[in-house]
């Protein structure tokens, strides 16, 4: 049978925005090109990338997961490459779960390119992510914009960061393109670059260019990165102290709690919510995917 339609819907992390489309059986095609299409925020639905929900036995990337989880987040960014992760995607990815009838609030797992990760949907609203463990690989890292340069930290949340800590969220310029950053063999696939500015007492705002999506509103591995950069700059390292911390991660679009336990592991906490849904012609996918 032709498929007539196909359903998709509309959240946010902390406005972090996403394209969700449910494909259980995984029989719906996404090129890069159609990705970015759906994205589009003047052509196609608009957003910073594309949730595809699949079942983890119908797709070859989890199904060696599918005893763990259930569902695999098959996530592309906004001009439709593959991510491993997107710490707020996974937060919208389980609110979809519940918001279908797939899960009730309480604990879940979901599969995706960074592992499987734990998710806690809390009955007030919130959702928590446990994150994994950050990575800190070697060797010195510059981000620039314009003719200012900053030492970074390296970070691996799965996906590479380099964190900046800088005077004003202003220097970050206008992170339409992507900042430049040496050397080029720290990031051979391209990196998420934060700007950081300290609030106050365990408390920093960002902003943050994302690979393959430009600046965003928020990222959710991105805040991790930057909280255990920070963490790590002010002396409070966990495995140390043996206490966990908890740093409060202002993004444009809301703010995230990240707290980072003593064996390492990570959990953020923050919003997720559905806004709407629809239906688009798989015509339309296909003719504007290749126009």
């Amino acid at each position: 049978m032709t498929q007539t339609s196909i359903s998709f819907l509309k959240g946010h992390g902390t406005e972090n925005d996403f394209v969700i489309v449910p494909d259980p059986d995984n029989a719906i095609e996404l090129p890069a090109t159609a990705v970015a299409k759906l994205c589009d925020r003047r052509a196609g639905i608009g957003a910073d990338g594309v949730l595809h929900v699949v079942r983890s036995a119908a797709h070859p990337d989890a199904a060696h997961m599918a005893d763990e989880a259930e569902w695999f987040m098959d996530y592309r960014n906004g001009d439709g490459s593959v991510a491993e992760m997107c710490g707020n995607g996974v937060r919208v990815f389980a609110r979809y779960l519940q918001h279908a009838g797939h899960v009730e609030a309480g604990d879940l797992a979901v599969a995706t390119r960074g592992g499987v990760k734990r998710v806690h949907l809390d009955k007030a609203g919130d959702v928590t992510v446990s994150m994994g463990r950050a990575r800190f690989p070697e060797g010195e890292v510059t981000v620039s914009v314009g003719e200012h340069s900053w030492a970074a930290r390296n970070v691996n949340m799965g996906n590479p960061h380099a964190v900046a800590f800088v005077d004003s969220l202003d220097d970050a310029g206008n992170l339409y393109t992507p900042p430049p950053y040496s050397p080029a063999s720290a990031y051979p696939t391209g990196v998420n670059v934060e700007f950081v500015v300290d609030r106050g007492p365990r408390h920093v705002a960002m902003r943050v260019h994302e690979r393959g999506s430009g600046e965003t509103r928020s990222c959710g591995t991105g805040a991790c990165a930057v909280a255990v950069a920070a963490i790590r700059r002010d002396g409070a390292d966990p495995a140390a102290t043996g206490e966990p911390v908890t740093y409060t991660v202002d993004v444009l679009g809301g703010t995230l709690l990240i707290t980072e336990h003593p064996d390492g592991q990570i959990d953020m906490t923050g919003p997720a919510v559905i806004v709407a849904a629809g239906e688009f012609d798989p015509a339309w996918l296909t003719e504007t995917a290749f126009a």
